[in-house]
């Protein structure tokens, strides 16, 4: 499954948690919610994934956490927010490169619709 066809599933279940549950409960519900939902599609998905980075020549292997990784290849962070700064966006981009994935979204759940919350990043993958 490509990252692509993996990101429509994502967004898909993004919307209809957001339905049925509504905007601004902690981020925390919803990571719960949504790597159920993805599971529920016979997808693979970890929560709160250590994520080892490479400083100088030195390696260290709890460098961040993301808060979920999809089929190996894709980076979702979770945010409930009023509105997303420039440095949530950065800080995922940053995620993609330290852990040589090319694409994450950034999901906000307190958006009053879900297609405003969320931000696809890529990290060097082709659009299809």
């Amino acid at each position: 499954m490509t990252e692509n066809e993996i990101g429509r599933y994502i967004v898909d279940a993004a919307i209809k948690i957001h339905r049925e549950m509504g905007p601004g409960l902690l981020e925390s519900v919803y990571e719960i919610v949504l790597a159920y939902e993805l599971r529920q599609l016979d997808l693979y998905v970890k929560r709160q994934v250590p994520v080892a980075i490479k400083y100088r020549s030195i390696r260290f292997d709890e460098g961040f956490k993301a808060d979920l990784i999809v089929e190996n290849k894709v980076i979702i962070e979770l945010k409930c927010v009023e509105k997303l700064a420039n440095s949530h966006k950065k800080q995922l981009l940053t995620y993609l490169r330290m852990a040589d994935l090319k694409l994450g979204f950034l999901l906000n759940f307190s958006q009053s619709l879900m297609k405003n919350g969320i931000t696809r990043m890529v990290n060097g993958l082709a659009d299809g």
